[in-house]
């Protein structure tokens, strides 16, 4: 009567604390410049080494620049915070890819693609998107600060247990529909508590046939709907995907690994907290109008009255829009492709697959950003980069780049910026910038046409 979650968190306990939290073990802890440092801090205040360096893995996304990367950081607070997190790799003894490191990239990426995440691990990170690597049949979720310095000294955590959440989603995807509809549709049903709580597992015929690539968009979006985290539960996908990758087990070590990863589901008799079901005939391309990710629409819908309460207009207000207005033909300043949603290998692939014999439209600013350097080198290896070039765009160097007002890659105040990304809050671009939120085919039809074009007409 198990589920999926409560085989791998089982598996995990140390020891239950009466009426208390749960002392569980943690496989991997991910690291990056943001979220670790007071946590490294802490360790040097009280004279502690990490317990177990070589399950930590530590990496420079969100501040990294997106060019120029073989020189010094220009913006000071950025350059601190990446030079600080080298600082504290080296003093701890733990893993680190820098930057212009080969295995450098977006955490969340770099995770998967190199075999470090693993079906049945517990993952934790200080950042609430680790979410995405449930979609390798992991429980993976993020953590505050204080709660790393924990992992760093223990190689474990106190967590209260999640409820649990099966959403079912059944048939077959439409033409120009992706996985990150998929999830914008979810949210939209949903909002962006209706999974407070909850650790979600994805199930049914449109989960069963998404690549890797497409399942960990999906559970890397599970935290806009206020849920603890997503999984997927490890299959044939999953084990094709992880062969032969470069820390993922080999030999006979790999036959033992997959014999026990093909036990990793639900139980036929599973009981879960709650049931969803959703049918895939009723996702169209999605698009966000609003504020937060739950605000979306079908990209041919208008925009819906609201509920009359004052953050609903508020929304609206700051980004410019009415309630009735259709999006189709609205004028796109910015486009961007990546992060740790949409900065995969398909990603590109599907963006280069619509501009390819197109040019980008003149008065729009494309930033192409790979979530790491093996996205980009794929992206040459597949001849990707010269059909971008074609069509008139630039690949820059990986980051997580222009999801988050970090870097360099801003948006600026009143701009429109169809984005690839997973939040469109209040200057989450940049300061007064205008997110609207979207699958990357539908980004790469904003980018050639100038405006908020459904994909469809373009295949």
């Amino acid at each position: 009567m198990n589920t999926l979650f409560d085989k791998i968190w089982d598996a995990h306990i140390v020891q239950c604390v009466n009426d208390g939290p749960t002392q569980l073990y943690i496989d991997r802890l991910y690291c990056h410049e943001v979220t670790s440092p007071q946590a490294f801090e802490g360790m040097r205040a009280r004279g502690l080494q990490c317990f177990r360096p070589k399950q930590i893995y530590c990496m420079p996304d969100h501040n990294t620049p997106t060019h120029d990367q073989d020189k010094p950081i220009a913006d000071a607070v950025s350059r601190m915070q990446v030079d600080t997190l080298a600082r504290n790799a080296r003093d701890f003894g733990v893993n680190y890819f820098g930057m212009m490191d080969a295995k450098n990239g977006i955490i969340h990426v770099v995770g998967p693609e190199r075999g470090l995440t693993l079906p049945g691990m517990t993952i934790v990170c200080g950042d609430s998107h680790t979410s995405t690597h449930g979609a390798m049949g992991a429980v993976a979720f993020g953590i505050g600060t204080s709660e790393v310095e924990m992992v760093l000294a223990s190689q474990c955590i106190l967590q209260a247990r999640p409820k649990t959440m099966r959403i079912t989603i059944d048939g077959t995807l439409g033409k120009g529909v992706t996985a990150k509809d998929v999830a914008l549709y979810m949210m939209m049903r949903m909002t962006t508590s209706g999974a407070t709580g909850y650790f979600v597992e994805y199930a049914g015929e449109v989960v069963r046939n998404l690549t890797m690539e497409g399942r960990l968009t999906l559970c890397n979006l599970s935290i806009e709907m206020g849920a603890r985290g997503g999984m997927v539960a490890p299959d044939e996908t999953t084990f094709a995907y992880l062969k032969g990758r470069e820390y993922a087990p080999k030999g006979e070590d790999w036959e033992r690994a997959v014999a026990y990863w093909m036990t990793l589901k639900s139980d036929d008799d599973a009981v879960f907290d709650k049931e969803i079901h959703y049918d895939a005939a009723d996702i169209q391309p999605m698009i966000t109008y609003g504020t937060n990710p739950g605000m979306g629409m079908a990209i041919t819908d208008s925009i819906p009255q609201g509920d009359g309460s004052a953050s609903f207009e508020k929304a609206l207000g700051y980004m410019g829009l009415q309630s009735g207005e259709c999006l189709l033909g609205k004028k796109v300043d910015y486009v961007f492709l990546g992060a740790c949603t949409n900065g995969r290998i398909e990603d590109f692939r599907a963006f280069a697959s619509l501009v390819k014999g197109r040019q980008k439209a003149p008065d729009v600013t494309a930033w192409l950003v790979p979530g790491s350097w093996m996205v980009d080198a794929q992206i040459r290896q597949e001849g990707l980069d010269k059909v971008l070039a074609e069509a008139g765009f630039e690949i820059r160097q990986p980051g997580c780049s222009a999801c988050l007002a970090m870097n360099d890659d801003k948006i600026p105040a009143g701009k429109y910026a169809v984005s690839t990304s997973n939040r469109n809050f209040e200057g989450r671009q940049g300061p007064g910038s205008r997110t609207l939120l979207a699958s990357p085919l539908t980004a790469a039809a904003a980018a050639v046409t100038g405006v908020v074009t459904d994909p469809r007409t373009l295949l």
